[in-house]
């Protein structure tokens, strides 16, 4: 008799919650890192709300999700940090060609303002994530050779830009995450959303529209430039 392993049954399990269009749907409308009710949710998969509560049950009984209620409303999150580079993960694997081609303009904008400039979960990715990594690994303060790693020097170019990179807990100081639509990795970890937040708080990033996609202000462009040398083209 075969003796199940319980750790292929574990993966086969983790693996169905993902095997679904508006539970896909919902984990990535969930990367922005911030917390959405279930009405919100259900819009945005174009599903009803008695559905969408089901598709939300299993996904909080999966350990993908996070739930938690203030007055008569449910909020959800991602449970972590794995679980979103879990998601970016998969998401990059996804062959450019069996993208789903926008049905209008309005589609189209959103599709390249996403390619552009946006957050995965807490970091900075798109173009914008992908020339901030860049930037960081020319000028000797990221090495990627054996995976990502700050450098002596990086740790005091932040601290020098008052990006402050306490509270690791056992997360990585710096992580690799495979960017969706560039193809290439991107700075996560404390690092990654250390500077993100910092670009959000100093107004050098702005959140546009409802997904996750955010636009470089003016401010942001010359502080890029006279930090670490990323030109505004890079940018657009």
């Amino acid at each position: 008799m075969t003796t199940r392993d319980p750790q292929a049954t574990a993966l086969a399990r983790l693996a169905a919650l993902f095997a679904d269009e508006t539970r896909a749907a919902c984990l990535l409308a969930l990367l922005d890192g911030r917390a959405w009710t279930a009405s919100e949710l259900a819009r945005h998969a174009g599903v009803a709300a008695s559905t969408l509560s089901e598709h939300l049950g299993r996904l909080v009984a999966g350990g993908l999700l996070a739930e938690e209620r203030q007055g008569r409303h449910r909020y959800v999150r991602l449970a972590d940090a794995r679980v979103a580079h879990l998601v970016e993960d998969l998401a990059a694997q996804v062959a450019p060609s069996a993208a789903v081609r926008p049905r209008n303009l309005r589609e189209s904008s959103a599709g390249s303002a996403m390619a552009r400039g946006r957050t995965c979960y807490d970091h900075l990715a798109g173009r914008l994530g992908i020339a901030v990594t860049d930037a960081l690994t020319a000028r000797g303060l990221l090495e990627q050779e054996t995976g990502f790693a700050l450098t002596d020097a990086g740790l005091a170019w932040f601290a020098a830009a008052g990006i402050g990179l306490e509270g690791r807990g056992r997360r990585p100081l710096a992580r690799a995450c495979l960017d969706w639509t560039e193809r290439r990795p991107h700075l996560a970890g404390v690092a990654g959303a250390a500077l993100c937040r910092h670009a959000l708080d100093t107004g050098w990033c702005v959140r546009i529209g409802s997904e996750r996609a955010v636009k470089v202000t003016a401010a942001g462009e010359r502080a890029l430039f006279d930090l670490l040398g990323v030109r505004a083209a890079a940018l657009r």
